[in-house]
C-alpha cells in the first residue's frame, strides 16, 4: 500500500508540476480582479481598512483607482509574456498591504501581535500571495533559461 501510495504521488507531483506555475498564475489573476472589481464598484469589504489606512487621500477617487490597478495586475497575470514586471508590481503591491499593520494596528490586532482580527489575518494571509508570485517568477525564468 504504501508503495502504491508513492507511485501515486509520484507521477501526480511530475504530472501537476507541469501546470502548476499556470494554475498559480489564473488563481492569482482571478483573485486580482475580482478583488479590484469589488473596489471599483465600492462593495469591497476592505474599504474602511484603505480609508484608514490612506487616510490623506479621498477614498471615493483613490479606492476605485486601487481597484482598477489591481484588476490591471490581475489581467497582466494572464499574459505570460508580462510575467516579470506584473509579478514586480503584485509584489510591491503586497508590501503596502501590510501597512495596516503599523499605520492602524487597532484594526489588525486584538491584544497582541498573536491575536490578530478578522483585518489581520486577511493581511497576514498575503503572506501565501506573496510566495505564490515568488513560485511563478521562478518558474518563469526556469522556462525561459531552458529557450
Amino acid at each position: 500500500m504504501e508503495t502504491q501510495l508513492k507511485t501515486f504521488y509520484s507521477q501526480f507531483s511530475r504530472k501537476i508540476d507541469v501546470y502548476s506555475a499556470t494554475l498559480l498564475r489564473v488563481s492569482l489573476a482571478i483573485v486580482y480582479i475580482w478583488f479590484g472589481a469589488l473596489k471599483v464598484f465600492e462593495t469591497s469589504p476592505a474599504e474602511e481598512l484603505v480609508q484608514e489606512t490612506v487616510y490623506w487621500l479621498e477614498p471615493s477617487i483613490f479606492i476605485p483607482l486601487l481597484g482598477v490597478a489591481e484588476m490591471m495586475i490581475g489581467f497582466g497575470l494572464l499574459i505570460k509574456k508580462w510575467t516579470p514586471i506584473v509579478i514586480l508590481l503584485l509584489l510591491l503591491h503586497m508590501f503596502v498591504t501590510f501597512f495596516p499593520i503599523v499605520i492602524v494596528p487597532r484594526l489588525c490586532f486584538n491584544t497582541t501581535l498573536f491575536y490578530p482580527t478578522l483585518i489581520g489575518q486577511y493581511i497576514v494571509k498575503n503572506l501565501v500571495l506573496i510566495a505564490a508570485a515568488l513560485t511563478i517568477i521562478g518558474k518563469h525564468h526556469q522556462k525561459q533559461s531552458m529557450t
